[in-house]
């Protein structure tokens, strides 16, 4: 049978998704399969391997139920990153893994910027020093589990992990194996010199390809477990961020794309190496380039908290809450009446690099209402984002257009916000498994379908639905909010550390 699908397996936090795509780009079908997390001490966030396996084998076999699976060319995996576990000679995960939420490694990763140098840490690696990338972690289970670190014979993020169980070799992708903090990104191979602070060796780490190679296939044993068919194609994927960029098209010219979901992600691609404190620098899932990409930790996650925790409403009983909330914020004309927010309640990654940096309302008063305060959450998220996409844009190349995509950009009045405060065209995206696409877009690459990544994006990207235009007065009066905003911060920031150190907060 002449195989017209290829999958991309979407390995996220708490779901794993197989999704069927054809040759155009359209989703043929689905199966998914929920993963557990756990949180045994503060500040620890694990799951366990079996868990990451077997959601991707309950999602397979769905699939299985929906598609004949002699239709598939290939798959590859799309998967959260910086999560990781160690295994010991016989292939038996040692502990659960660990996830980019965990937070035990904060001494571990001053201590390597100290010990390798934080700027020479962030030219090799592409991130500033940071508790998220695996590399602290590395340094914590050596240090505090020695004999554990000791039997590790092989280290591998999720993506080395689910390849391991559909073709039995421990093989990765460079787009996610570099999250880890490991590769020398402008080599696309493992640093010696990072591998050395974090007590490992090569021969502990999966061997690299880059995205669209052929890494193997699938075992018989996975494929009863799957309902894949033994000998499909595993190519490399990447990691869902990268990955939401390639099926986002950002190969085109002047592109970056904005996921609005529970954070808030962005990025763009170049061919050339650069990396600067307000965005990671990460490898493209491409052939070759990168992904220069900006974080913020709260996007809908703050939305969702400012509607449960202080406006007290809960939106599983009050549907409608929302949509109400959207008409009183849009009678709220730019700037909120004066109320700005800092969105910060989870820390600053990029481009402060502050774990400890917490949320500010500044400017409120006795005259303001629930749509002003619901307002300047969504203004704040988007300047927050204008500020970092104007940096990413100054120290990489020009980036006109934005294609919004995630459950935020369902809201008319967040995208035409984004597009007035950033004199940017906004178009919205319908394709809501956009890291399952450019996973599957890797894997139509190498099923032959195309002659490379990007052309596999041009011709499976969906089209934007709607665009939203800057306005010249709303541009206006957020060209003056954003002179402000970009010093709010800057000013509080000794404030907010005084406070915490007062209030015992970390």
């Amino acid at each position: 049978m002449k195989t017209d699908l290829v999958i991309g397996l979407d390995s996220s936090t708490t779901t794993t998704k197989a999704i069927a795509w054809d040759r155009r780009g359209r989703a043929v079908a689905e199966g998914r399969a929920g993963v557990p997390m756990s949180n045994p001490k503060p500040g620890w966030f694990e799951q366990d391997v079996g868990d990451w396996t077997n959601g991707a084998a309950k999602a397979l076999k769905q699939l299985s139920k929906k598609i004949d699976m002699a239709r598939v060319g290939a798959i590859a995996i799309s998967n959260q990153r910086e999560s990781f576990a160690q295994f010991d000679s016989a292939n038996r995960p040692l502990r659960p893994g660990t996830l980019w939420l965990d937070e035990r490694a904060h001494a571990e990763a001053k201590e390597l910027a100290q010990l390798i140098g934080a700027e020479e840490l962030h030219r090799i690696s592409g991130k500033p020093s940071d508790v998220t990338p695996c590399i602290s972690r590395c340094l914590w289970l050596a240090k505090s589990m020695p004999g554990l670190w000791k039997k590790t014979a092989m280290t591998a993020e999720v993506h080395g992990i689910l390849v391991h169980f559909l073709t039995g070799q421990w093989h990765t992708s460079t787009a996610s194996a570099d999250p880890m903090g490991l590769i020398d990104m402008e080599q696309y191979d493992w640093s010696d010199e990072l591998l050395a602070a974090a007590r490992l060796s090569r021969s502990q780490l999966p061997k690299l390809f880059r995205p669209g190679e052929v890494m193997g296939e699938v075992t018989p044993a996975a494929a009863r477990l799957t309902g894949l068919k033994a000998g499909t194609l595993v190519v490399a994927g990447g990691g869902d961020g990268q990955c939401a960029g390639t099926g986002a098209n950002t190969f085109v010219a002047g592109r970056a794309y904005l996921n609005l979901g529970t954070a808030v992600v962005s990025g763009s691609f170049g061919k050339a190496y650069a990396h600067n404190p307000v965005f990671r620098t990460m490898s493209a899932v491409a052939e070759e380039g990168y992904s220069y990409e900006t974080a913020i930790r709260t996007g809908t996650f703050l939305v969702n908290w400012m509607v449960e925790r202080l406006f007290n409403v809960k939106a599983s009983k009050n549907p409608g809450i929302f949509a109400a909330l959207e008409r009183e914020a849009k009678a709220s004309p730019p700037g909120s009446r004066g109320v700005m927010l800092v969105p910060y309640w989870l820390g600053c990654m990029t481009p402060y690099w502050s774990p400890k940096a917490r949320g500010v309302i500044a400017g409120l008063s006795g005259n303001h209402s629930r749509g002003d305060i619901y307002r300047a959450v969504l203004e704040g998220i988007a300047l927050e984002q204008v500020m970092m996409t104007d940096g990413v844009a100054a120290a990489t190349q020009a980036i006109d257009h934005i294609v919004v995509m995630g459950g935020g950009a369902q809201s008319d009045l967040w995208c035409q916000i984004v597009a007035d405060a950033g004199s940017r065209d906004v178009r919205r995206l319908e394709t809501v498994e956009a890291s399952s696409l450019g996973a599957a877009m890797a894997a139509a690459k190498g099923a032959g379908w195309f002659k490379n990544i990007p052309a596999a994006s041009e011709s499976m990207s969906g089209k934007p639905s709607r665009t939203f235009r800057p306005r010249a007065r709303e541009n206006k009066a957020y060209r003056e909010l954003m002179a402000v905003y970009r010093d709010l911060w800057p000013t509080l920031s000794q404030w907010n550390a005084r406070l915490q150190a007062i209030s015992g907060d970390t």
